[in-house]
């Protein structure tokens, strides 16, 4: 189990974290993208991650992760349901949601073309 206050403080240890408000819900930021969202009172957190690494997370046997059901899990947007995950999954995929929001790099202006190409 990992309580609220573990949650959001291992996410503020991440360098250049924002805590903001997202909604009904608190979110944790690196360089203006969400890589966690908090439901406080229902004891889950979202996670933006690759296909590939909620895939993996969400094999966990005891069904503590898991794909949003909806379009935004087909994207990667994955639950953590708070109340069962285990601190060390928990800290694995935060650190991989983290990683991917974080190290996201912006074209240069004369390079943009290409990215669709």
């Amino acid at each position: 189990m990992v309580s609220i206050a573990e949650a959001r403080r291992l996410a503020m240890e991440f360098p250049e974290t924002v805590e903001a408000p997202h909604f009904e819900k608190t979110s944790f930021r690196a360089k203006k993208k969400i890589f966690m969202t908090m439901n406080e009172k229902k004891q889950f957190a979202v996670l933006k991650l690759t296909l590939e690494d909620q895939s993996v997370f969400s094999s966990s046997p005891d069904g503590s992760i898991r794909p949003v059901p909806n379009k935004w899990g087909l994207q990667g947007a994955t639950m953590v349901d708070l109340k069962k995950v285990k601190k060390a999954l928990f800290k694995d995929a935060l650190q991989c949601s983290w990683e991917l929001v974080a190290s996201k790099k912006k074209l240069p202006p004369d390079l943009k073309g290409l990215k669709s190409r």
